[in-house]
């Protein structure tokens, strides 16, 4: 199944669109966010998906503060890129998030995770990492299940404007380490290969 996107008036402000977006009453289970001032609707993630983002999930935890957390659907905020984005992990400050009522600034952010589906993976791989490297996000951790030549992942980082220097790339299979402050190896053998 694919994304569908919702049309809306062109000239509608930020302000507006993020209003349809809250208020709207989306489809049971699906992934609800602005890209590039776009409303996308994608179906829930798929078990091996899922399964991927578990096992970084299960690996940051022994890497965080004690004040931080780990989120699954907490929307971030990128106004500047018409962006309202739902990254498959979030890593933030769990006080600031705690206050938030249906999303919080991407620069709260110090990691996102992102696990493409075949119905996003174009978004995964241009116009989400523009709009976290404009909006400071330290890192940015990307499980590409459908690259081109084969599974991979990336880890971006060092961003200046809306670009970001990659860190670090492997296939499936090797590990990946994040860097300080989470200083966490990610084996990515144990990552399900569609």
């Amino acid at each position: 199944m694919s994304a569908l996107t919702v049309s809306q008036d062109p000239d509608q402000n930020w302000d507006d669109l993020v209003r349809f977006w809250e208020e709207m009453e989306w489809p049971e289970g699906s992934k609800v966010e602005i890209i590039e001032g776009i409303i996308t609707v994608s179906p829930a993630p798929a078990s091996r998906h899922n399964v991927i983002a578990a096992r970084i999930q299960r690996r940051l935890y022994s890497a965080i503060p004690e004040d931080w957390e780990i989120f699954q659907t907490m929307a971030i905020a990128v106004p500047s890129r018409l962006g309202m984005f739902i990254p498959d992990l979030l890593v933030a400050p769990v006080q600031e998030c705690a206050e938030a009522d249906s999303h919080i600034p991407a620069a709260l952010a110090e990691l996102v995770v992102e696990v493409t589906s075949k119905s996003n993976a174009r978004h995964d791989r241009v116009s989400k990492p523009a709009a976290y490297a404009a909006a400071g996000i330290p890192l940015y951790l990307l499980v590409d299940r459908w690259a081109p030549g084969g599974p991979t992942v990336t880890l971006y980082g060092e961003s200046k404007g809306d670009v970001y220097r990659v860190l670090s790339a492997v296939k499936f299979g090797d590990p990946i380490k994040l860097p300080d402050p989470f200083d966490v190896t990610i084996d990515t053998s144990e990552f399900p290969v569609d």
